[in-house]
């Protein structure tokens, strides 16, 4: 089976979607056969890809609420190993939909269940800025681990400890094989002091816990969105660009240690 890692943090413009898309299409880049499930009604990592959010045929929507076969909602990318379970508006209407459904907190689960070994080396999985039946769902088939990205700010530490509790419930309850994988520091603006001091907290606070590669505040960043594509095609000599590769590696060498 792929590997697969959540995307969660319920702080929103944490640079979340960011890692995932840029995690995901450096690791397809190197050789890595990469899904990106989207599971936000935002459906910003659909969009970030080049995909029209409002004209996907098959989302993630059909997938968790009409049980619709995962094969037939898998989205082919213009990149190369790297492969996109689109989201649409439409998604936000789960939470509701999904409140008598059986097993709704293991709804995307079973929809991966269906992979094949040989499909994927890894599925990241990008979820909603908040704690509901998405992020759940995202946290239950988490079966390698967490990934927090942090902004390095002033207030990144006060939503970690709820965010830790969530995911302690989560492991109590749904998936007991759930764990936190890392955390990414994010937006880092080597010119002040306050982000030195936040990366140094979040060290302290999860000692071991923290990827050595730091993702810096980047204008480039910023803009490849706008234009469909990961920051590795539209920047790829950007710092962005490079730290998020050097990202790619890190997670990759730690899993291949840890395999």
């Amino acid at each position: 089976m792929p590997i697969i890692y959540v995307l969660a943090n319920q702080k929103g413009g944490v640079g979340k979607t960011t890692t995932a898309v840029n995690v995901g299409a450096c690791l397809a880049y190197g050789g890595q056969r990469v899904l990106l499930v989207d599971i936000d009604p935002q459906a910003n990592a659909t969009s970030s890809l080049g995909v029209d959010k409002r004209n996907v045929s098959l989302s993630t929507y059909d997938l968790l609420v009409r049980d619709t076969p995962l094969a037939q909602v898998v989205h082919s990318t213009a990149r190369p190993r790297f492969d996109l379970l689109p989201s649409s508006p439409a998604l936000a209407g789960a939470t509701v939909e999904l409140v008598n459904v059986p097993q709704r907190e293991y709804r995307l689960r079973l929809a991966l269940e269906s992979l094949q070994a040989e499909q994927y080396d890894y599925v990241l999985i990008d979820c909603p800025p908040s704690l509901g039946i998405l992020t759940v769902n995202g946290l239950t088939a988490a079966a390698d681990g967490v990934i927090i990205p942090v902004q390095c700010e002033y207030l990144a530490l006060e939503g970690l400890s709820q965010l830790s509790r969530a995911i302690e419930l989560v492991r109590a309850a749904l998936n007991p094989d759930l764990r936190l994988r890392g955390l990414v520091m994010t937006m880092y603006d080597s010119r002040t002091t306050l982000a030195r001091q936040v990366v140094e907290e979040v060290r302290r606070h999860f000692p071991g816990r923290v990827f050595q590669t730091i993702i810096p505040r980047s204008v480039r960043l910023s803009e490849a969105p706008s234009y469909g594509e990961p920051i590795i095609s539209y920047a790829p000599r950007s710092a962005g660009a490079l730290a998020y590769a050097e990202l790619a590696r890190e997670l990759l060498l730690d899993d291949r240690g840890a395999g």
